[in-house]
Formats: structure tokens, C-alpha cells, sequence
């Protein structure tokens, strides 16, 4: 498995200038938007960036506008294909966060609790 250098990313984020980026955070947020500028630290900038919340094959995009992302919070990013909004159902605030809640109550519900101890 090759590592490449902090340098080497930086520079191939050259190549992703004006183009539409997806961007996977740290605490799992994902943002979308027009990469304008990095610096040679990774952090970012978007511009027209939104967040896009996504549970099953429905999404809701929030505005955010002029996004700063430091680099330190980058998991992952790529080149987005904004064609492929079709394949999947917009659907509004609410009712994304009601799909969302549904879903974190099913998950937890999942998890076994057991008593660990002291």
C-alpha cells in the first residue's frame, strides 16, 4: 500500500479546483459545494456548499452558502456527479429529520444493553 505525502494531496486537489466536491467530515456530516481554494494544510473553502442528509434513497440539501472547512476535519473527498440527484428522492427538512429519527430510534433499538459493571 503506497502513503502519499500531505504535499502530493494538496497538490491533487489542483485538479478539483471549480468542480462540484463532495466532503465527508469527521463527525459524519457530508457537504457538497464548488471547490474555490485550499491551502497547503487541506483546509478548504466551498462556495454555493450545502449539506445534504441522506437516509435510504432520500436526501434533503441545507443551504450553507461560503463554506470554510479546516483540513484537519476532511475524512474524504471526491468529485461529486451532481447528475446522479435523479437516482435518488429529494425530499423536505421535515421530513428528512422525521426519516432520521426513525432511523436513529431503530438503530439504537438494536444495540443490546448489558451492565458492564463498575
Amino acid at each position: 500500500r503506497k502513503m502519499i505525502s500531505p504535499q502530493s494531496f494538496v497538490a491533487t486537489l489542483g485538479d478539483e479546483l471549480n468542480k462540484p466536491v463532495l466532503v465527508l467530515l469527521r463527525d459524519g456530516k457530508v457537504l457538497v459545494g464548488i471547490l474555490q481554494s485550499f491551502d497547503q494544510f487541506a483546509n478548504i473553502v466551498l462556495e454555493k456548499a450545502f449539506e445534504r442528509i441522506c437516509v435510504g434513497q432520500k436526501f434533503c440539501d441545507i443551504p450553507m452558502g461560503l463554506y470554510l472547512i479546516r483540513g484537519e476535519n476532511v475524512s474524504f473527498m471526491g468529485e461529486m456527479d451532481l447528475k446522479k440527484d435523479d437516482q435518488i428522492q429529494r425530499v423536505s427538512i421535515e421530513e428528512i429529520f422525521q426519516l432520521k429519527k426513525k432511523e436513529t430510534k431503530s438503530w439504537k433499538a438494536e444495540i443490546p444493553f448489558e451492565d458492564f459493571g463498575a
